[in-house]
């Protein structure tokens, strides 16, 4: 139960949050282990309602986590206690869900939690990569370092994202736009102009024939399209919140022409850059693949990755548990074997990432390069045929009328 607390602290400063408990009198000891003096507590079940809408629109971006996470590998550096960099954080990001967050944190950490179980509270905003990153960091003495790891990482993982994302808003612009406008096209330009080719009572071609069909459909049925394209975007959705739906989209996506190569490209990017960063921070390898499946965004890499988890428990090398797999290509198996058998496993694994890194973005650019004349031909096909269906019959008509 979550019970909501306005309390003060040692040096009398108004404190207010959230806190976890089994009942209000284990949350007021929970406080009181904290050094806060509680003033007000009160359980929050009645506005959970609410509070889950609202939570909707609270929204942490890759961007700010790459941030902070600067900051606070910054603030180790400098000695500065893990409670107090979280405090000064609270105060100082410009996010404000993201600021309550990090005096949760500070909250748990003066009630004695360790930053790794602190964080883990919080799983929409830090990840289990993020947080076990985190914890094999306290287990090294080496926070700053984990943090700078992070970083680094999340850096990497953001430039390859924003990149793919940014190089298809201009083609899906265009595309959309167009679709639009032939929308309106055929539901308010043709029907009018149609009628004066049907009152003539001179031949229509083919072609003009179905444009016009086309255009009576869309008239007549518009409204019924409409309301089964968001039936339909509801129920793919629904179905991609359950396993089989999710493996079944991610399969179908992985086996598109061309864009399939570049999500496997970026799956195995990400998964060469996680093991890595996770090995170089001492999270043992069973543990690092684990983690690498629940966070590699693939379901059918999930699947195979703790299908190789399990393999390697067993004494398996992870070379071989994952060669089984053809979705790994064989000279990633090649190199991690390398890796393997000259103890170079996270040496290994950082460089395939920076290959399959600059293979994404060279997946990218070629993409990109594709799309633009494609789209030109489309565009011009489809302007070309809806001009000419309309205004050939009309020239025809003017003929004969001279």
């Amino acid at each position: 139960m979550l019970f909501a607390y306005r309390a003060l602290d040692a040096d009398g400063h108004e404190r207010s949050g959230s806190v976890e408990a089994l009942s209000q009198d284990v949350a007021v000891a929970t406080l009181q282990r904290r050094n806060l003096i509680v003033s007000s507590i009160e359980p929050l079940v009645a506005n959970k309602g609410l509070t889950a809408n609202l939570d909707l629109f609270k929204h942490v971006s890759n961007k700010e986590i790459v941030i902070l996470s600067r900051q606070i590998a910054t603030l180790f550096e400098a000695q500065v206690s893990a409670l107090r960099i979280f405090r000064l954080l609270a105060s100082e990001v410009d996010n404000k869900y993201l600021g309550e967050i990090m005096g949760q944190v500070a909250d748990d950490l003066q009630g004695g939690s360790p930053i790794s179980k602190a964080l883990a509270r919080h799983p929409k905003v830090f990840t289990p990569f993020y947080v076990n990153m985190v914890r094999s960091g306290e287990e090294s003495g080496k926070l700053s370092e984990t943090f700078g790891y992070l970083a680094d990482y999340l850096d990497r993982t953001y430039e390859v994202m924003s990149k793919a994302q940014n190089a298809l808003i201009y083609p899906a612009f265009v595309i959309g736009v167009f679709f639009v406008v032939m929308a309106l096209m055929m539901t308010v330009v043709i029907p009018k102009i149609s009628v004066i080719l049907l009152d003539s009572g001179e031949a229509i071609p083919m072609y003009t024939q179905v444009v016009i069909w086309i255009s009576q459909f869309l008239v007549k049925f518009g409204f019924l399209i409409i309301i089964a394209m968001i039936v339909g975007a509801f129920v793919a959705y629904r179905m991609m919140q359950t396993e089989q739906g999710k493996l079944f989209f991610d399969s179908f996506k992985l086996d598109i022409p061309y864009v399939g190569d570049l999500y496997s490209k970026l799956y195995l990017s990400r998964i060469a850059d996680n093991f890595a960063t996770m090995l170089v921070s001492g999270v043992p390898p069973v543990e690092a693949v684990e983690i690498t499946a629940s966070v590699v965004g693939s379901k059918t890499f999930e699947d195979l990755l703790r299908e190789a988890a399990e393999e390697v428990k067993g004494g398996v090398p992870i070379s071989d548990a994952l060669g089984k797999h053809p979705e790994i290509p064989g000279i990633m198996v090649a190199m991690i074997r390398v890796g393997e058998e000259t103890g170079e496993l996270g040496n290994i694994l950082n460089t395939l990432g920076k290959f399959y890194r600059r293979e994404v973005s060279n997946s990218v650019d070629t993409l990109v390069g594709l799309i633009e004349p494609l789209m030109i031909v489309f565009l011009g096909l489809g302007v070309g045929t809806l001009l000419a269906s309309v205004m050939i019959p009309i020239y025809n008509l003017a003929g004969a009328i001279n």
